[in-house]
């Protein structure tokens, strides 16, 4: 499968306003792994995702073999590749994080801004 790094408006704006994103790794014998459900932001035309956890979390470390995946949020399912974001973008990410989860208790906005969390930031890409 190719990537084509450029989701429809429409799959942008689902996802974007879905409150949470399943995101299931492919392993390395190519099989789907077990689903975890995520927060999910968009920037710009990007979509974003971290692991709370940071970077020793079973689904994150998942993402590390082949960098694909398969996503479902919003009514959109799709086959994406991960890629680890610029550093540059967190700061944006970590505003989006905000606006769309403050409604939750402080220590979890806290939790998913974090330096450790921040260093997990991946980008969707979507595969056609």
């Amino acid at each position: 499968m190719t990537t084509t790094n450029a989701w429809a408006d429409d799959e942008l704006d689902r996802i974007e306003h879905a409150e949470e994103l399943r995101i299931a790794s492919v392993r390395r014998s190519g099989e789907l792994g077990s689903r975890r459900t995520i927060w999910v932001v968009r920037v710009g035309d990007g979509i974003y995702v971290r692991s709370v956890n940071g970077p020793g979390s079973d689904w994150y470390r998942g993402t590390r073999a082949r960098q694909e995946g398969r996503i479902q949020a919003g009514g959109v399912m799709k086959d994406v590749t991960i890629v680890d974001a610029d550093e540059e973008i967190n700061d944006a990410v970590d505003a989006a994080y905000r606006a769309k989860y403050g409604h939750y208790a402080d220590h979890i906005i806290k939790a998913i801004t974090s330096p450790e969390a921040s260093s997990t930031t991946m980008r969707l890409l979507p595969r056609a």
